[in-house]
């Protein structure tokens, strides 16, 4: 099942910039040179000021009054902790509303999300993997919780991603991924608690 949806220029910067810091090509605490952005990407500065603002509401950037925007520095390991905390309580929360609630359609669209895993790990294309892996936990937190339980969810996931390294070696990523959708598909409460917990670390 393939998306059809068409960005929007906004949007297509903010991909770009969002898989630049993911990757660590841009390292952090990199200073962003609005002119020079709008420069790269053909355009003026007033859709790099939204992409900036949008970057940093999503805990990628860092943005001081008279300093401007800069990539965020990695977590401590304190807090890196704490987000995994807080986010294996917002995706245990989202399975068990989709428990005896989830249809074969949204089954379905998790399955070709994890094909899609398995398409960028053959290829050693990280950086989609792992924006394909919060694609997979995205979307099941969406149907959850909508909007609300999202914006809950995302920056916490995309600070935790920052130069991700455990996306590089491992099948076994992919493979718990198909693990929680067995654990839906089953209705199995317990199994899908197990799988998400196993998966987050």
């Amino acid at each position: 099942m393939k998306s059809n949806k068409i960005l929007s220029v906004r949007e297509q910067i903010a991909d770009v910039l969002r898989s630049d810091i993911i990757s660590g090509e841009l390292e952090p605490n990199t200073k962003l040179n609005e002119q020079q952005l709008a420069e790269r990407f053909g355009t003026s500065r007033g859709p790099i000021r939204d992409v900036l603002i949008k970057l940093t509401k999503e805990g990628l950037l860092v943005s001081k009054d008279n300093v401007g925007s800069s990539v965020s520095s990695p977590l401590t390991p304190e807090l890196q902790k704490l987000s995994i905390d807080i986010r294996r309580k917002i995706e245990e929360h989202a399975v068990k509303q989709l428990e005896n609630n989830i249809s074969e359609a949204d089954l379905a669209r998790m399955d070709a999300i994890i094909d899609k895993m398995q398409e960028h790990f053959d290829k050693e294309e990280f950086t989609e993997l792992t924006k394909t892996d919060i694609e997979f936990h995205k979307y099941f937190v969406g149907l959850a919780g909508g909007e609300d339980l999202t914006n809950l969810w995302y920056p916490v996931v995309l600070r935790m991603r920052m130069n991700y390294q455990r996306i590089r070696n491992s099948q076994t990523l992919v493979d718990e991924h198909r693990h929680i959708v067995d654990a839906l598909r089953q209705n199995d409460l317990k199994l899908a608690i197990s799988s998400i917990r196993k998966n987050i670390k």
